[in-house]
């Protein structure tokens, strides 16, 4: 007995040694099998259902939205959840259930995928302030690695957040809010683009068309905060449509660096008005990077929007918009010895919403900067409790706040 179970031994080796010639390349081969295992264990455990797998990512998007992509099982679920306490020091503290959110996908076959989002927010009771949205809902087209196809409402590649807005995957309990009023994350609108990677140049890019955001709103001709986010059309019913031009490129060359660029263009009066305002148009470009190594980690970037014509719509109408964010962490948990992941933070945000008019009035109205500092707590990858203490000075005075917030994905 002994010596069948050595032959078989030896072969097992022989059979292997001919695919890898390294020991590097065996223990590779070996990972790569376990991977398969552990997959094919986890699901028949769960009848069928994927976990999900938070170093996984496709076409630069969040591992719970990815999920769909790299299951086993044609049908997929997923998701995310948020809630958090903050006490401001000039008004009274608060509680919110922010965002509960569940992703559905479903594999056709193996390139055809159909990946969907159902929002609820606060709770979702429109009558205390909540909502459900179906924040997108498309087809997949997986072509090749250099050339996949997506139609329906998708999230547009823009910006770092509005893809990959997972609460594990920035450090603030809030969103930088450059990236909601700005970049208007989360945005989601209707439209085909094409993407693709070429890993020998570490090239990612995607490009297409999506439904334009309407500038011409009571906001923009007030001169608002909020003038770009409240442009969304997004999946309401019998959303006007206007096509937009979006593009985006991204360098992954070097290992744990991404840095790149978007930018995005189109008529700046999407709406069903009969007088709908003539002569417009709205640019929006970012340029983005993010890094990890080791314990240190950092991201940022620099938008800047600006809305040709604006005179065409109000004579106080806001004509542009720019802002820029940095964020940087080191985890210490190595540090203090233990075996938890604990990244505490710093950011800074400098940002205008009013940076231009077409009067010229305003103009350092609504100008902000905020400086947050904190510390995440990640008792499994895929949950994350954070503190943080944010200093804001905008028009309306200084705040500091102190929050505290949880966040999970599955």
């Amino acid at each position: 007995m002994k010596k069948i179970t050595t032959v078989l031994s030896a072969v097992a080796v022989m059979a292997l040694g001919t695919q890898a010639a390294t020991l590097e390349e065996r223990v590779k081969v070996l990972e790569e099998q376990n991977e398969v295992l552990t997959e094919e264990v986890l699901a028949s455990q769960s009848d069928g259902f994927t976990l999900v797998d938070p170093k996984k990512s496709h076409n630069g998007m969040g591992p719970a939205a990815s999920k769909a992509y790299y299951s086993e099982n044609p049908l997929s679920i997923g998701g995310y959840g948020e809630a958090y306490y903050a006490n401001p020091n000039n008004g009274d503290d608060f509680a919110d259930i922010y965002r509960f959110i569940t992703y559905f996908g479903y594999k056709f076959n193996d390139w055809i995928v159909l990946n969907a989002e159902i929002e609820y927010e606060h709770g979702g009771d429109s009558s205390k302030g909540g909502s459900v949205v179906m924040e997108f809902l498309y087809l997949d087209f997986l072509l090749s690695d250099e050339f996949s196809v997506r139609v329906g409402s998708q999230l547009v590649p823009v910006g770092l957040i509005n893809l990959r807005h997972e609460p594990t995957l920035f450090n603030t309990v809030q969103r930088p809010e450059i990236e909601r009023q700005l970049i208007p994350s989360t945005w989601g609108e209707f439209g085909v683009v094409s993407y693709g990677r070429f890993d020998d140049i570490g090239l990612e890019y995607s490009v297409g068309m999506i439904n334009a955001l309407n500038i011409d709103n009571d906001k923009t001709g007030t001169q608002e905060n909020g003038w770009i986010r409240s442009g969304r059309q997004g999946t309401r019913k019998n959303a006007s449509f206007d096509p937009a031009f979006v593009g985006r490129l991204d360098y992954t060359g070097i290992n744990g660096l991404t840095a790149g660029a978007s930018l995005y263009y189109g008529d700046g009066a999407n709406n069903d008005s009969a007088t709908e305002t003539k002569g417009t148009s709205f640019t929006m470009f970012d340029v983005h990077a993010k890094y990890d190594n080791g314990p240190f980690s950092a991201y940022g970037l620099y938008t800047k929007s600006t809305f040709d014509g604006a005179k065409n719509v109000s004579p106080t109408a806001v004509e542009k918009a720019s802002g820029f964010y940095v964020n940087a962490a080191y985890d210490i948990s190595g540090l203090i010895g233990i075996n938890y992941k604990m990244p505490i933070f710093a950011q800074y945000e400098n940002w205008n919403p009013v940076e231009k008019t077409v009067d010229g009035q305003n103009e350092d109205a609504f100008a902000t900067e905020t400086v947050t500092l904190g510390l995440n707590f990640f008792p499994t990858e895929q949950v994350v409790l954070k503190l943080d203490y944010e200093m804001n000075d905008d028009f309306k005075g200084k705040t500091d706040t102190v929050s505290f917030g949880l966040g999970f994905i599955f």
